[in-house]
């Protein structure tokens, strides 16, 4: 009788201690998660080019290899106030594997951005964009009303801002030198949206973004669907991009067609990651619209 009383007892503040987390199960695992990318440190170091001295922009280079999530990142940060930066964005409706366009454009980086239809791993044809890419002041493909973007303004200031803006003439599109669509914002003010951080067991997948702060613009490319990198969540994204330093991030088209490219010092310009289209590592997707940063 006696050991049944202390059972009584003990038994309520055993499982009142073990629901003191408003997280349990699969919400559970994804808090781990995201507390390990909370220790994430980025160590910037310079990109070397082999261009006269003086002449490369201010471009920095970090990757990261995680135990818990299991992932490889590659990211670019470069310094918006360089006046040797050149914003550089596809000019048609065409498809092209990114390191294609990293090279015939002369980008020293570039990534994959707005999302298109249909999918192909082919070149050289023709593209819908599935949301606005405007190219040195040209529209090459027109605002998506459920979408955001990363917009570059005639005054030289960056922002992420949702496409709506645009349709509805809050932001005049005539100010706008260059603009890439993504899919959603997933970071505003440095901390990330509500939407990101409410979804239940989201899925994981190969992830692009871009994001800005007062001064650096960052690409960001993270693998996924191999063993060695799984893939991230939204929430997770936003996560790394606030560890950045960025403001506001954008998630852009991923899966297959993640890629990120850099110039190299030998003038070869190749991926960084290992893209996978139709399952195929190292397999490039021919996207529609690639953003690049050159020299001016």
């Amino acid at each position: 009788m006696r050991r049944i009383l202390i059972l009584f007892f003990i038994l309520p503040l055993f499982f009142a201690c073990t629901t003191i987390s408003p997280v349990s199960g699969a919400k559970e695992k994804t808090q781990a998660r995201q507390d390990a990318i909370k220790d994430l440190t980025p160590l910037w170091r310079p990109l070397a080019f082999n261009l006269p001295a003086g002449h490369a922009p201010a471009l920095g280079y970090f990757e990261a290899r995680l135990d818990n999530p299991k992932i490889e990142l590659w990211a670019i940060r470069a310094d918006l106030s360089d006046p040797r930066l050149k914003i550089i964005v596809s000019d048609a409706n065409i498809s092209t594997h990114v390191s294609a366009f990293a090279e015939t454009t002369n980008s020293l980086a570039a990534i994959n951005a707005t999302p298109f239809d249909p999918v192909s791993g082919r070149q050289g044809e023709e593209r819908a964009n599935i949301g606005i890419v405007i190219s040195g002041g040209k529209l090459i493909a027109r605002p998506h009303p459920s979408y955001d973007a990363l917009v570059f303004y005639k005054n030289n200031k960056a922002a992420i801002i949702p496409q709506s803006e645009i349709i509805d003439k809050i932001i005049n599109i005539e100010e706008i030198e260059n603009a890439v669509g993504g899919f959603g914002i997933v970071l505003k003010d440095s901390r990330p949206v509500d939407r990101v951080l409410a979804q239940d067991n989201p899925p994981r997948h190969p992830r692009s973004a871009v994001a800005v702060s007062n001064q650096y613009l960052y690409l960001l490319a993270v693998d996924g669907r191999r063993p060695g990198s799984r893939g991230i969540t939204e929430a997770e994204l936003a996560l790394i991009l606030q560890k950045f330093g960025a403001r506001d991030g954008l998630n852009l088209d991923g899966g297959g067609s993640t890629a990120l490219a850099l110039r190299f010092l030998d003038g070869n310009t190749k991926n960084v990651n290992v893209p996978i289209h139709n399952h195929i590592p190292g397999l490039e997707r021919g996207v529609a619209a690639c953003l690049g940063l050159g020299v001016k």
